[in-house]
């Protein structure tokens, strides 16, 4: 029998706990890709900010094969700007729940074949600065 069949036993195998999966780790890490083949990365706290990152919104216009994973952890409100963007690009996305596991990244924009991209994380945007803020009226009447 050569390498390539598949024996009985791997079918049974297979069967009972489901096909083998290269670099499970990993893969549960960028919500069901592998670190080879990512373009960027966004950590939860960057999808749920307001606007969509522009990065993202560049690599979505210049790369048509992009596929976006969405982490299915987070509130909907938070990454359906994200849904928006895929869709308006005609990219492909999946939302992915893990119950088990709740990966640190929010949004995983990444390639159908490897790609080997030294930087994929995007640094955090600085937050504006507020107006100051008027004192309350007991810091006022007590400070």
């Amino acid at each position: 029998m050569s390498k390539q069949q598949k024996s009985v036993d791997d079918y049974i195998q297979d069967g009972i706990y489901g096909a083998k999966e290269t670099l499970p780790d990993e893969r549960r890490k960028y919500l069901g890709t592998i670190r080879e083949r990512i373009e960027f990365v966004l950590y939860q706290n960057q999808v749920r900010e307001e606007t969509v990152y522009p990065e993202i919104k560049e690599a979505a216009k210049k790369h048509t094969n992009l596929k976006m994973f969405i982490n299915g952890n987070m509130n909907y409100r938070f990454y359906s700007k994200y849904i928006q963007l895929a869709d308006e690009h005609k990219l492909s996305y999946t939302v992915v729940s893990n119950k088990e596991h709740n990966a640190e990244y929010g949004l995983v924009l990444a390639h159908h074949d490897a790609v080997e991209k030294a930087e994929i994380e995007l640094p955090k945007r600085k937050k504006e600065k507020k107006k100051k803020e008027k004192p309350s009226f007991f810091k006022r009447l007590f400070g």
